[in-house]
């Protein structure tokens, strides 16, 4: 059983910054790369950020010199540093693992950007 628990969202205003977590835990052996998902109301999930073992890191054209994603391998944690926010941001952030057993998702937390 793997577990991603997602943590950091919240309401700001635009311009400001936010710091999503995820916290990977369970039978995890090995994580061959974890990204960020978002999905805006009345829209279709859409990927954000990934990072693959190596720390090799990929973004959207939307968020890519804004937001940046990392990793505590030690922790088994995932971060998604979201800066200069704007409301289209708004969304709730889901947090996504491919590991040696699967592909695995987070429960999603809630990002609000205020104009």
């Amino acid at each position: 059983q793997v577990q991603l628990v997602e943590s950091g969202g919240g309401l700001v205003q635009a311009g400001g910054s936010l710091r999503l977590s995820c916290a990977a835990s369970g039978n995890i052996f090995r994580i061959n790369a974890m990204g960020w998902y978002r999905q805006a109301p009345g829209k279709q999930r859409e990927w954000v950020a990934r990072i693959t073992s190596d720390g090799t890191t990929n973004y959207a054209d939307s968020v890519k010199g804004r937001f940046t994603i990392s990793r505590d391998p030690a922790k088994n944690t995932m971060y998604l540093q979201m800066n200069s926010l704007k409301s289209e941001d708004t969304a709730v952030y889901y947090c996504n693992a491919d590991l040696v057993l699967g592909v695995y998702w987070g429960q999603g937390t809630q990002v609000n950007v205020s104009s």
